[in-house]
């Protein structure tokens, strides 16, 4: 394998204190041996890759999925667990620029899509996530961010149909939002839940639907002939079409034509011990909102109904033991600033992993043009728990040869350029990075 990021990145490690996998049973699924057979064959087992597998099962397809560890064990095991409105980081006049208004505004329609085909599949399959949050709510952590929620409001009411709630700053605190905010702003849209739940019974729901999921599966080598033969240590699959589903845990040679097509960074995320009545009342932050703000390193939290609370933070382009030490020091102290009262509170819970971000900054889902028959989806840009489910769905039907019966929008059917510099591209975001710890974004 072809990766950017040091061993480090892709080991045990950074998921070692997870809070996810604590909180189920996940049932080890056994490694592919011998040679095997399948329509289609998925490569990974998170968001994307698991809601294709469903959804090719549910039409009748014979499907093989092949993990290299296990269900969840990367990005859709590790994230915040924020099912909400997004998948792109390019702005509005840059979607607009490549994509005219009318396609700007489809894809908007795709993201209220993405929740409610997620909150269909957890509905559906019975699926207990831990559901809680009525949308997500922007938490203005300046002044110019709280002058700008009026014309976002009124954004959101073009572009998505939603009429946002403005919370003013004399009303957070009796809102149970109380911090170092000038004003927030409700988007119903959207519900946080318990991602490693959601994941497992994805494939739960796909082995009910006939779907063989292999883990400790890596794949280590794709040929294509006739059809595709996928090795890994103790199995050759062989199946008529391919579904690599990978994103920020992929590699620039499986198949070669994700070389550059991704670029890998961390998110990062703590969660406390369970706290009492009184430890929350002493903040005055006793909503369970999912919240965020728009630093450039992103702020996103909420308090869970069991009254720990998760602290999340983008940034961090090295990966390294000491890598993970100072970046758990500088969200400690991102959480402390935000939360005084809660200096006290241990975070016993501490990870990271790998989301992707693409050169145009959009999320794509189609064909590998060199290898016909075989399709990939990444790139979410963070807001993977819909939007992954959405592009798996996508995926099933571009493998069955029709066109989607979900709306398939111009924004995501745009193949990624390759990013400069090759293996090293990392090294684009290190001064940009630099800058924003520096300035405190």
């Amino acid at each position: 394998m072809k990766r950017i990021f040091p061993p480090h990145a892709y080991s045990e490690e950074p998921r070692q204190a997870c809070y996810w996998p604590t909180t189920i049973e996940s049932p080890v699924s056994g490694p592919a041996r011998g040679t095997l057979t399948a329509d289609v064959v998925v490569i990974g087992a998170g968001f994307t890759g698991l809601s294709a597998a469903l959804h090719l099962a549910q039409d009748g397809a014979d499907v093989i999925v092949l993990e290299a560890q296990d269900v969840g064990w990367g990005a859709s095991g590790r994230n915040g667990g924020f099912c909400c409105l997004g998948g792109a980081a390019a702005s509005d006049k840059m979607l607009t620029r490549m994509y005219g208004e009318e396609g700007r505004r489809e894809f908007c329609t795709v993201e209220r899509l993405a929740i409610d085909l997620t909150t269909g599949l957890i509905n559906d399959h019975e699926i207990k996530a831990d559901i809680h949050s009525d949308g997500e709510t922007l938490m203005a952590h300046d002044m110019a961010s709280a002058n700008s929620l009026d014309a976002r409001a009124r954004d959101l009411e073009r572009d998505y149909g939603l009429t946002p709630r403005i919370v003013e700053k004399d009303a957070l605190a009796q809102n149970g939002l109380n911090g170092p905010f000038h004003r927030a702003m409700t988007i119903p849209a959207g519900v946080a839940l318990n991602p490693m739940k959601y994941v497992q019974g994805l494939a739960s729901a796909a082995r009910n639907a006939g779907v063989r999921i292999f883990g400790s599966s890596p794949v280590t080598r794709i040929d294509q002939s006739s059809g595709f033969s996928v090795q890994t240590p103790q199995a050759r699959v062989q199946s008529r079409r391919l579904i690599v589903a990978t994103n920020g845990y992929s590699s620039d040679d499986l198949p070669d034509w994700m070389r550059g097509r991704y670029l890998p960074t961390q998110s990062n995320v703590l969660v406390t011990r369970e706290m009492s009545d009184d430890e929350l009342a002493a903040q005055g932050w006793t909503s369970n909102q999912a919240c965020y703000d728009d630093r450039f390193f992103v702020h996103y939290f909420r308090l869970m109904p069991n009254n720990r609370m998760l602290f999340g933070m983008r940034g961090g382009l090295f990966s390294a033991p000491w890598a993970d030490r100072r970046m758990h020091g500088n969200i400690r102290h991102h959480f402390e600033t935000m939360f005084p009262a809660w200096k006290h509170v241990e975070t016993p819970y501490s990870w990271h992993g790998l989301l992707s971000i693409s050169r145009d900054l959009t999320p794509y889902a189609g064909p590998i043009d060199t290898m016909p028959g075989a399709f990939t989806a990444l790139s979410y840009h963070g807001n993977g728990v819909a939007m992954g489910s959405y592009a798996g769905a996508l995926l099933a039907d571009l493998a069955m040869d029709r066109k989607p019966r979900n709306t398939y929008p111009a924004v995501m059917q745009n193949p990624p350029g390759r990013w400069p510099l090759g293996k090293y591209r990392r090294a684009w975001f290190w001064p940009v990075y630099g800058a924003a710890w520096a300035m405190g974004k």
